[in-house]
């Protein structure tokens, strides 16, 4: 029976180890400036003088989002393509790319509101996070999920996980999820941010 498969994060537990931007880059033998999973820091908030006794407080906040592809219900990347090298699996749900039909254009990575699909300069095509597909065909986990010491990230069937997790995925610095309906399900930080929000800025823009 057809499935869609599906992120679930939770921002909460996330302390911004890399652990699953590092499994996955092990995995799959990435090479330096391809980085599949990424997790951007977002940070702002200040410090508020009281008036009255002129003490200080703050608003300040952190958090952390591993992120990578979200094998959208509306793919722009597939829709893009010129080459139709990328795709989407009608029993998983699965986005990939098939590195013999890229032609290496990189409109897929222009298009992506995640920054997903990546040039890979050493084979001259375009690659992305394909869900541990071979993993997961033999009952494992994706190397990040497994990876991840604090239990932040797991995945499964989106109707599942948005039934017992809800639909929220539209956190800053992430865009709104509406544009292409991300297979991502987030569990907010408390000092959580929407999309679109000028609260707080990438403290690590270079990463991601």
């Amino acid at each position: 029976m057809a499935t869609q498969l599906g992120f679930y994060f939770d921002q909460s537990l996330c302390t911004g180890c890399k652990a699953c931007a590092i499994a996955c880059k092990d995995k799959h033998d990435l090479p330096v400036g391809v980085t599949w999973r990424r997790i951007p820091e977002y940070t702002g908030g200040t410090w508020v003088r009281n008036d009255h006794d002129g003490s200080m407080t703050n608003t300040v906040f952190t958090y952390y989002t591993s992120i990578s592809c979200n094998h959208c219900a509306d793919p722009i990347c597939v829709e893009v393509c010129p080459s139709k090298a990328m795709h989407k699996d009608p029993e998983t749900g699965i986005v990939s790319v098939d590195p013999d039909v890229c032609i290496g254009c990189k409109y897929c990575a222009m298009a992506c509101p995640y920054s997903a699909p990546q040039y890979n300069p050493e084979k001259g095509v375009m690659t992305k996070c394909d869900f541990c597909a071979d993993r997961i065909a033999v009952g494992e986990t994706p190397a990040c999920v497994a990876a991840c010491p604090s239990r932040a990230l797991d995945y499964g069937d989106i109707e599942e996980l948005t039934a017992k997790y809800g639909r929220q995925a539209s956190i800053a610095p992430l865009p709104n999820q509406e544009i292409t309906h991300p297979n991502l399900v987030i569990h907010p930080h408390p000092k959580a941010q929407p999309s679109g929000s000028h609260a707080g800025r990438l403290a690590n823009p270079e990463e991601v």
